[in-house]
């Protein structure tokens, strides 16, 4: 008796699984995803740029979505501790994270095997591109007369800042006088702990110049101590719409940065994903998103998963060559 009840409720399900699948409706599980809380990992502290990013996009996920989408931050290894965890996750969607510039770093570093092909690409949000900062007591009153002085400089004399060694900051400056036609070390990197310290050192006199976000140059800019000559980005940022591009500048066609985007681990569901990307975009239009980056000076810029993967692998190119020119790639 029990197994003709085990051979009726398996035609009926089956009945009820053909029935589904003619009228080309997806499984209950695939329909209801999010169907509980998602962890967002973030590489980096809190209270940082990537991690304020990453909150307020995650709090207009959850609203969007109707579950929570906690984040959680997972530091330590310069970057690696946290992106290890997101592409190391459960490929299920519900442990997605930020990746920022720094995975088309690490791995020329040889500080991990891991890269951009390590991951499923979600959205692009974010873009910062480095400006070029000089003090106010500084001659240069254009970027293009600051590159005169440094192709007129001996080797070494002048000196920058803006991160650590091999930062991201240091690689724009490195590419920046590549495509000056100058050697990578032309102007002598002096590393410091962010952009902070080196504008304020900057500021002091202790530097000819910094490579750092504008939006972290702000204050010492708006203090009337330092001046920002161009940014290295295809177009003007417009919380800063002064401050011209390289190429506007000088007919250098160079630009780079600092991003952040979302992603989960490789072999993502393509229903999860497209699911994903797709209220990733309502955050990246709406009011709160673009209110809350622009609030802080932070570029946006949208990527959908195509285009976001596409990003990444020419950045990854792009970091190579500087690396190598540095004498930073350990590859």
């Amino acid at each position: 008796m029990s197994r003709k009840i085990s051979r009726r409720a398996f035609a009926a399900s089956s009945a009820a699984a053909a029935a589904v699948a003619g009228l080309g409706l997806k499984p209950a599980s695939a329909q209801a995803y999010p169907s509980r809380p998602v962890t967002v990992i973030v590489p980096w502290g809190a209270g940082g740029g990537t991690d304020a990013t990453a909150r307020i996009v995650a709090a207009l996920l959850e609203k969007d979505l109707g579950q929570p989408f906690n984040v959680v931050n997972r530091t330590g290894g310069s970057g690696v501790v946290g992106h290890s965890a997101i592409a190391t996750a459960q490929p299920d969607g519900y442990t997605i994270g930020m990746l920022t510039v720094e995975i088309s770093m690490m791995h020329w570093q040889g500080l991990t095997e891991l890269a951009p092909k390590s991951y499923t690409p979600l959205a692009l949000m974010n873009e910062d591109p480095p400006g070029i900062q000089v003090s106010s007591t500084s001659p240069y009153k254009t970027v293009k007369e600051l590159a005169d002085a440094i192709k007129a400089a001996p080797a070494g004399k002048l000196k920058a800042s803006g991160t650590g060694q091999g930062g991201i900051w240091h690689l724009a400056l490195v590419g920046w006088l590549q495509a000056m036609g100058l050697p990578a070390n032309h102007v002598a990197w002096v590393p410091s702990n962010g952009a902070a310290p080196a504008m304020q050192d900057l500021a002091a006199g202790g530097l000819d110049l910094t490579t750092c976000s504008v939006p972290e140059a702000r204050a010492i800019i708006e203090a009337g101590k330092a001046r920002s000559l161009a940014i290295m980005a295809p177009a003007r940022n417009p919380a800063f719409p002064d401050v011209p591009t390289l190429k506007e500048s000088m007919g250098i066609d160079y630009a780079t940065g600092a991003w952040r985007g979302i992603a989960g681990p490789k072999g993502l569901p393509a229903d999860v994903s497209a699911k994903l990307t797709a209220s990733l975009k309502k955050v990246y239009d709406s009011k709160e998103f673009k209110d809350f980056m622009s609030n802080r000076g932070f570029g946006t810029v949208w990527g959908n998963a195509a285009e976001f993967a596409a990003f990444m692998d020419k950045g990854d190119a792009q970091m190579g060559v500087a690396m190598k020119a540095a004498g930073l790639s350990k590859v």
